[in-house]
């Protein structure tokens, strides 16, 4: 059982409603996420905004609405806050004006990644589970190697054979033991999950465990905060494995439930996604529950190459619910966005929010967003990660020779 420092109540099937004890290792429940809850009154006895703010910034400001016990050490490398960023140039370039990026470039891990993994492996050590494994696209292989290392406890990572290199370097550098497997990555998925019981491991897939979601909850918890506990109108979000809107939308429903937003509006979530692997964006144009899988899915933004979400139909859902849609955006102007952003505003925003933006761009020109809403989308990795994206030619000049004519540009009087 838990001790009484912890508010999780149980654990709970979306299903169908079966609850689960807290305090033993959870996967599934009919190959569905399970999701965990608080007892919300007791944390509202105990905490408030004024008691947060009086703690140190950061992921683990939040300990009364995660799951690991207050009397446990939290597997911590210093994740966050992560600053938002106002955009003045490239939101005029896009038709937003008051356009902020959060950036979560800035995590330990260059990436959204740490958060989910910092809560997943520390309730991984806490329960007493020694040796995680994972399939990955991108970023989430390097956060689980280096979580694991600064745990001491074991990971081994699967990843496509075309895994950005940044990628696989990372989680070899970490000390996991990195597999490259022909085929995508709920391939991988399945390698993991068929082989867990043989090879004693645990399967920390995306929503395959419940605590990274929760990780990632901070996310919504902490941009909260840094508004002084309001939300944008629009929250656009690069969605492949959907963690992180799902993550965020707990956060909102469990603190309006807490009585902590200023207002009870709620942002529109729309879930971005690339052309080259749309499975949420068909189903949301379908109207249909579930998203099918896409077949030879080719991106780029290596977070957003997920043929199949385990949880696509709770992103629907949470979408819906939000008012806003499932998107896709044109890969081929992807590296165009990524440029431009990188070159107006100084931030290293990665190949999935580049998807982002090109969505922001169609649904401003559409007039599905205003220009003058509260727009916010989420940088959730660096763009150093992706040195395949970042390749381009520079001019040379013969030290030899003057170099004024060489740079073919009139000095500045």
């Amino acid at each position: 059982m838990f001790p009484v420092k912890c508010h999780v109540t149980h654990l709970e099937s979306p299903v169908d409603g079966t609850r689960f004890a807290p305090g033993i290792p959870h996967g599934t429940h009919l190959g569905r996420p399970l999701l965990v809850s608080y007892d919300l009154e007791g944390i509202r006895r105990v905490v408030n905004t004024e008691v947060l703010r009086q703690r140190p910034a950061g992921l683990w400001r939040y300990r009364e609405l995660l799951p690991l016990p207050a009397d446990q050490p939290p597997i911590s490398l210093g994740e966050g806050p992560t600053p938002l960023l106002n955009c003045p140039r490239l939101g005029n370039a896009l038709g937003v004006p008051g356009l902020v990026i959060k950036d979560e470039s800035l995590l330990p891990t260059g990436s959204f990644k740490s958060r989910g993994m910092s809560v997943a492996v520390s309730m991984a050590a806490w329960l007493g589970l020694r040796r995680l494994a994972a399939p990955t696209a991108g970023n989430a292989g390097g956060a689980l190697a280096a979580y694991c290392a600064r745990a001491g406890m074991e990971a081994l990572v699967f990843m496509p054979e075309d895994t950005p290199v940044v990628n696989r370097l990372e989680a070899i550098l970490y000390g996991a033991r990195v597999y490259l497997v022909n085929g995508l990555i709920h391939e991988c998925g399945a390698l993991v999950r068929d082989n867990a019981e043989a090879c004693s491991w645990f399967d920390m897939s995306t929503l395959r465990e419940p605590y990274r979601l929760e990780g990632k909850k901070t996310m919504g918890l902490e941009l909260a905060d840094q508004r002084e506990w309001t939300l944008p109108d629009v929250i656009l979000y690069p969605t492949g494995g959907g963690t992180g809107l799902l993550g965020m939308d707990k956060a909102f429903r469990e603190l309006r439930e807490l009585g902590w937003l200023r207002e009870e509006k709620m942002p529109r979530f729309y879930a971005c996604q690339s052309s080259g692997c749309p499975p949420l964006a068909r189903a949301w144009n379908q109207n249909s529950k579930h998203a099918e899988t896409v077949r030879d899915a080719k991106t780029r933004a290596s977070g957003l190459r997920v043929p199949a979400a385990v949880g696509d139909f709770l992103i629907l859902d949470a979408v819906r619910a939000s008012g806003g849609m499932a998107v896709e955006a044109d890969e081929d102007r992807m590296d165009f966005q990524m440029r431009r952003a990188c070159s107006l505003e100084g931030i290293a925003v990665c190949p999935e929010t580049a998807i982002c933006l090109e969505a922001l761009e169609n649904l401003v020109r559409s007039g599905t967003i205003g220009a003058e809403e509260d727009v916010l989308v989420w940088n959730t990795g660096a763009a150093q990660k992706y040195v395949e994206c970042l390749e381009a030619s520079a001019s040379r000049v013969d030290r030899n020779k003057p170099l004024q004519p060489q740079l073919g540009f009139p000095p500045v009087r």
